[in-house]
């Protein structure tokens, strides 16, 4: 059976962006939440870094921004559990890392399951981890992008919804490569969200599936959209 669509006049799903960095992807969905394109509200953006740029745009957009400090927190742990209890009192639908560096434990996200995704800059199971551009360059691939997965204890191991590809051009560098994949990451990232938030879906076991059909490969990022 298809998921339920929600009402376009059903109240926004609430979302928490977890980020550390500049918060470029952060900015992408604040502008699709702005013109319509992204069915959804932004309660709060949590993070690891006090001096990220994300939470400076987050605040400057009126929404409420924190950052807890690793170092302030005896383990791993006891930090991921403090952040996801700031998480939970926002009472967020989903979760998204956009720019997020810190691996989290099974303890945090089991509760979470299937509402908190990943954007990260390769096409998954392909380079995870950093430095992705400079080695999809050094492996000689024809092809690379970027990947939206649900997440998982595993460093970005979680299944994959959706991807966009780029070519790999001869005289690439891994400034220009990440420059033509950060264009179609944002569109990727909202296209995801939109049909996420709209419940059309859905993480059951390890298994995407879209209006309640599993998905034998990733969607793929076409015209601003994501089609099987």
């Amino acid at each position: 059976m298809a998921a339920a669509t929600p009402d376009a006049a059903a109240a926004p799903p609430r979302l928490v962006v977890l980020a550390s960095g500049r918060g470029s992807n952060l900015q992408a969905l604040l502008d699709a939440i702005a013109d319509g394109r992204l069915h959804a509200r932004i309660v709060g953006v949590l993070g690891d870094r006090p001096k990220a740029p994300a939470l400076a745009r987050a605040r400057d957009a009126g929404i409420a921004a924190l950052a807890l400090r690793p170092r302030d927190f005896a383990s791993r742990d006891a930090f991921d559990a403090a952040l996801f209890a700031e998480v939970a009192a926002l009472q967020p639908d989903f979760i998204v890392c956009a720019g997020y560096m810190r691996l989290l434990g099974a303890d945090v996200l089991a509760p979470w399951a299937g509402r908190i995704v990943n954007i990260h800059p390769s096409l998954l199971p392909a380079f995870k981890g950093l430095d992705t551009h400079a080695r999809a360059i050094t492996a000689g691939v024809a092809e690379h992008g970027a990947s939206v997965h649900f997440v998982t204890a595993d460093l970005d191991g979680g299944p994959v919804i959706a991807q966009a590809r780029v070519a790999v051009q001869p005289d690439d560098d891994a400034a220009k490569l990440a420059a033509r994949v950060l264009v179609v990451e944002y569109p990727l990232l909202v296209a995801t969200l939109e049909l996420l938030c709209r419940g059309r879906l859905t993480l059951q076991g390890n298994v995407v599936r879209l209006e309640g059909v599993p998905l034998d490969t990733p969607l793929q990022l076409a015209a601003n959209r994501v089609t099987a």
